[in-house]
């Protein structure tokens, strides 16, 4: 299956159980409303996975993305004192992979963190346009 033809069945199947649009308002005609068959949709639950999963990512890689620095800086210092030009280039591979494994830890934290504040935010609108409308019932009791 091409990455086209798997990517319209991934959002064809996201379109069936959607609690949130990311792409407009249905129906919407005013604004910047999106299109009319919207091609991408999530729900809670589904940022919540995600979000518990980069986590579990960062988790696992910060004991596991360490693992060989230690033996690998002892044999880059080994080399080098032993005039090894290689002992040179192997330091450089340990202070990239460094580089590159905060970097990554830093994405994974900072996913978790974006779609745990999301999940909860919606939650708090949730709860603040359900406690708008229900003033709005009141108000209607009144007007009858």
């Amino acid at each position: 299956m091409t990455f086209d033809a798997e990517w319209a069945a991934l959002r064809a199947e996201s379109t069936q159980r959607v609690d949130m649009r990311l792409n407009g308002v249905e129906g919407g005609t005013g604004g910047q409303a999106g299109p009319a068959n919207p091609d991408l949709a999530v729900n809670q639950g589904h940022l919540g996975a995600i979000g518990h999963d980069a986590y579990g990512l960062r988790t696992r890689l910060s004991k596991e993305g360490d693992r060989a620095r230690p033996a690998t800086f002892e044999a880059a210092i080994a080399l080098t004192n032993g005039n090894f030009s290689s002992g040179t280039g192997l330091l450089k591979v340990h202070d990239r992979w460094n580089t590159h494994l905060k970097t990554l830890l830093d994405a994974c934290a900072q996913i978790s963190n974006h779609l745990e504040y999301s999940k909860s935010a919606h939650a708090k609108d949730d709860v603040q346009i359900g406690g708008d409308l229900i003033s709005v019932s009141k108000l209607n009791e009144y007007l009858k």
